[in-house]
């Protein structure tokens, strides 16, 4: 090989080094580092039970700030429940991105959203409350501390546990406030992190589920200034839905007394407003860390509650107080201050999580995600959106009008969301509305044929809608504490 061969050999392969190392350059620049994860989720929240949700009666400033820095979803829902304990598919259905008659309550043979996360390098930690078994904790999570693997307890008296290298240790009860006792172990886990770790951290509080028993200090701002009725109060229910003497029907006697709701209602939004505050001290952590600029935080709550409105004080029913729960996205990438009415489930944030950390959705999962709303890309994921309680209850709503069908009774109610929000007025037996009905009632069966719903919408033998609970009283189950027995039914 002559000189200049030579030279032109090496000045081309200097080149070639140059253009391997500058596309090596370019692809590690515009590779995202994979953000981290901060899932606050509440027990029992009311879409409504947020200051910035237009509700000047309650505190919540440290929610506020993430209603401002992040993505509103202001109409999402829990599917529903096959029983009493909305918690519990609430959960499962939010932790495998499946729909309740598709999913487990135990998540056995199911693939968890921290799981997915942790099978893809992810340190997948978790506290608080967890309803679904304890073996899908395990398999869910790296490590866990104060997991309370159970639906609800007095909340200065948690048991709890720890996980490490996958085993259960350290059972134990809880010496604090629920709310305080998982943040404390929330706030350790982002302290020891290290910073080149992606972290799924999921932090699920009890609060505000009773028994209601929130600390004087987050009492103080609601003792002289009650929270008003809601504006759907009622005395008693119209009707029997079937639910009226469940056991959350049953923390206060018939018909509701005005003073003893409002009383009720002020603890629980001292629940929210100590939770808020507890809140607060884990986005502190996050920003004392300096891991808020690539860390997701998502808020949402497992469903809503009645608190009197409708005459019913807990979740077993498809009015909107009930199904829907607060939803924020907040983090690198997404809008500020921003919100949506689109028809969102809660099984929703499986895939929309795997989209942010680029993790490719496992078979199954039924939810949508919804990351393309906030960038502008779509304005929904659904047209309709089907709620569902045991064989009671079944629903269909769009962007404007809801049908809310009761299979035992054979009645139906149509509100007209738009005029009605609070679901007042009742116009299923105008005449006008009959074709609409008929147009509502087989999208609903569309929707049970879809989700595997076999539930007939009428019966053979309808049971009465009358039922009159007038002075009937019951006694409270055994998580309620002393003072709360001594208040609301000795008193009775």
């Amino acid at each position: 090989m002559t000189a200049h061969l030579r030279i032109l050999f090496l000045f081309l392969l200097i080149i070639s080094c140059s253009l391997i190392s500058l596309s090596q350059i370019s692809t590690a620049a515009e590779k995202p580092e994979r953000p981290n994860i901060l899932f606050l989720f509440s027990d029992d929240q009311r879409a409504d039970a947020v200051a910035a949700y237009d509700n000047p009666h309650i505190q919540t400033p440290n929610l506020d700030q993430l209603v401002k820095a992040g993505f509103n979803f202001r109409n999402a829902y829990c599917m529903g429940s096959i029983h009493g304990a909305v918690c519990q598919p609430s959960r499962a259905m939010l932790n495998s991105g499946r729909s309740l008659y598709h999913v487990p309550m135990d998540l056995k043979g199911v693939i968890t959203l921290p799981q997915l996360l942790k099978q893809a390098g992810y340190e997948t930690f978790g506290t608080g409350k967890w309803h679904n078994h304890r073996d899908s904790f395990q398999k869910s999570f790296t490590t866990g501390t104060a997991a309370f693997i159970g639906g609800m307890s007095n909340h200065l008296k948690v048991p709890v546990v720890d996980l490490k290298e996958g085993k259960f240790e350290n059972k134990r009860t809880g010496k604090k406030f629920s709310s305080e006792l998982f943040v404390d172990a929330a706030v350790d886990f982002l302290k020891q992190q290290p910073a080149e770790k992606p972290f799924y951290a999921y932090v699920a509080f009890t609060a505000p589920h009773d028994p209601r028993m929130p600390p004087e200090t987050a009492m103080k701002v609601y003792e002289n200034s009650p929270p008003p009725l809601p504006k759907n109060f009622m005395p008693q229910h119209p009707f029997n839905n079937g639910w009226l003497t469940g056991r959350d029907e049953a923390l206060t006697g018939w018909p509701r007394q005005p003073e003893i709701v409002r009383e009720q209602l002020a603890e629980y939004y001292g629940m929210i407003t100590h939770m808020d505050t507890q809140i607060g001290r884990i986005l502190q952590t996050l920003k004392d860390k300096d891991l808020d600029k690539n860390t997701i935080v998502i808020f949402s709550s497992d469903h809503g509650l009645a608190l009197g409105s409708h005459g019913l004080l807990g979740k077993q029913n498809l009015y909107e107080h009930s199904m829907k729960s607060p939803l924020i996205f907040k983090g690198p990438g997404i809008p500020m201050n921003k919100s949506s009415d689109a028809l969102v489930y809660l099984y929703d944030i499986f895939p929309t999580v795997c989209e942010l950390t680029q993790i490719q959705v496992p078979s199954g999962v039924e939810g949508s995600d919804l990351a393309p709303i906030w960038r502008g890309k779509s304005e929904r994921v659904r047209d309709t959106l089907f709620t569902t309680y045991e064989d009671l209850m079944r629903a269909v709503r769009d962007e404007r009008w809801k049908l809310i069908r009761y299979p035992q009774i054979d009645k139906t109610q149509l509100f007209d969301l738009k005029e009605d929000r609070h679901e007042l007025k009742d116009l299923s037996e105008h005449p006008e509305q009959q074709e609409r009905i008929k147009k509502m009632l087989a999208e609903l069966k569309e929707w049970q044929k879809r989700t595997d719903d076999k539930q007939p919408l009428t019966s053979e033998h309808p049971k009465p809608e009358a039922i009159d609970l007038t002075g009937r009283k019951r006694k409270p189950d055994q998580h309620q504490p002393d003072w709360i027995v001594k208040k609301y039914f000795d008193s009775e």
